[in-house]
């Protein structure tokens, strides 16, 4: 096993052992019997079936399309291949999640990653196994790959999840941060670029009237900075009270992870 394969892993397990430490990492406020069941199927299926299959199957399609293209990109500078990355993986991502709260069928899919009524790395990867198979950023990442930025992928999709991690934990890494004041202009900077704490709690918030809550807004995986550019971005430096999804009852494990497989009068847009 290359060492790369291990870093991801080794990030997820990182925080864990601090909110196991912090926060108590197995008994989140709030769960429920069925969170730990979504959490563990969804995470392992994505991992170990749906991503490596996408990628797969994006570069085998890309072969078949354009077979002379392999590895014509692998010379441009390492800064245009990020770009790339940023452009057609993170930026496409934002914009599957916004309209993931924008449309009714999509935010089925969804639903699973705002089901949990506490922030952790627990929830990073919980979400119905449909909703990766149908996200276009890992289809361009695969196509991407197969144009020869390979050895650029794995350096991004690393610090990609390590921010990505960090973002949910419920160890908020930003708060002490915020609280140093010749610091200040320093995290100005951060939140508007990468997701933090707390700008990605307030996207799991459950009450809209709470004032920091914003789950029409701040999408952004990576970088923070796609909210800002679309209008988006809400930046209170505080963390909702209460997570979850307002005003929709809870539908089961099996929904939450197979819809529209499962169904009930419960799946709707928030």
């Amino acid at each position: 096993m290359r060492v790369e394969a291990l870093i991801v892993p080794g990030i997820f397990l990182a925080f864990a052992l601090v909110e196991m430490w912090r926060t108590d990492f197995f008994h989140k406020p709030g769960q429920t019997r069925g969170d730990a069941w979504v959490e563990v199927v969804g995470s392992v299926v994505l991992l170990t079936v749906t991503q490596p299959a996408i990628l797969l199957m994006a570069y085998t399609l890309m072969a078949l399309v354009v077979p002379d293209a392999a590895g014509a990109w692998a010379g441009l500078p390492i800064l245009a291949q990020v770009a790339l990355f940023l452009v057609f993986d993170d930026m496409m991502q934002y914009w599957w999640h916004r309209a993931s709260h924008s449309f009714p069928w999509l935010y089925n899919l969804h639903r699973a990653h705002h089901s949990g009524e506490y922030m952790s790395v627990r929830i990073v990867y919980r979400n119905n196994f449909f909703y990766y198979l149908t996200m276009p950023s890992l289809w361009f990442s695969g196509a991407l790959i197969y144009l020869g930025l390979g050895a650029v992928y794995i350096p991004y999709v690393c610090v990609k999840m390590l921010v990505i991690i960090a973002a949910h934990s419920d160890v908020r890494w930003d708060r002490p941060l915020y609280a140093v004041k010749w610091l200040s202009p320093v995290m100005w900077l951060v939140e508007r670029t990468i997701s933090t704490p707390a700008t990605h709690s307030a996207h799991h918030g459950k009450y809209a009237s709470d004032g920091i809550t914003n789950y029409k807004g701040n999408f952004g995986n990576l970088l923070f900075f796609w909210d800002v550019l679309f209008g988006t971005a809400k930046i209170t430096r505080r963390y909702p009270a209460e997570i979850g999804v307002e005003n929709l009852p809870p539908v089961t494990a099996a929904e939450q992870l197979a819809w529209p497989l499962f169904r009930s009068s419960a799946t709707r847009v928030s």
